[in-house]
């Protein structure tokens, strides 16, 4: 089964299962467009009662928890010089992974500290990585996993309101039609919603300073 396929399958399937289970592929190291999945889903609970938008939401967030984990957890318990040896293969390069790009995550962690976990999850191929440098870090897994539920579940709402918007403001009448045009837009949404949202906590910091 070629990518163009299994984009095909999962647009005719679509159900909870599916959400979860290709949002937790996803946020592993195999890549895999979560566009495909979130505004596809909720375009078709809003087009029919088989799903529910808030539920899509939900599903999709355990789904993105399950893919963080084994990146977190392949990462802590293997080691960096493993990591990065995987970095470095074919199969990494399969898997769009390259030494760059962990390094890259590793610095985005150490400048945002723990809080990177969240933003991470916001920021387009950062989002499936930040994981690495926090099981790396030996990052505790209770705020590991809160602040990669808050971060994705942000994000798995952004992509659910293109979906929602897909179906009340077009006349798309298919899961596929909706992925394309969804796609083209999720990236400049995110980058607005992670520039709002550091706004939002940088006046936040500033008047607790100021106080």
């Amino acid at each position: 089964m070629d990518t163009a396929e299994l984009f095909r399958w999962v647009l005719e399937n679509l159900n909870y299962w599916v959400v979860t289970l290709f949002m937790a592929i996803e946020s592993s190291f195999i890549p895999f467009p979560s566009e495909v999945v979130v505004p596809p889903a909720a375009w078709k609970a809003m087009a029919d009662d088989s799903l529910n938008i808030f539920l899509v939401i939900v599903f999709a967030t355990i789904g993105a928890d399950l893919g963080a984990l084994v990146n977190y957890g392949l990462s802590r318990w293997l080691g960096r010089p493993i990591v990065y040896k995987f970095a470095n293969s074919r199969l990494g390069h399969m898997c769009l992974i390259d030494e760059e790009k962990v390094k890259n995550a590793e610095e985005y962690f150490r400048r945002h500290g723990a809080a990177s976990t969240f933003f991470g999850r916001l920021v387009p191929a950062v989002r499936q990585l930040i994981s690495i440098p926090a099981g790396l870090s030996g990052m505790k897994i209770a705020p590991f996993l809160l602040y990669t539920t808050l971060g994705a579940g942000l994000w798995n709402t952004v992509l659910a309101l293109i979906g929602y918007g897909i179906y009340r403001y077009t006349d798309l009448k298919t899961t596929e039609d909706v992925y394309l045009l969804a796609s083209t837009y999720s990236h400049e949404i995110g980058y607005a919603i992670l520039i709002i949202v550091a706004a939002v906590i940088g006046v936040l910091i500033y008047k607790g300073l100021k106080k």
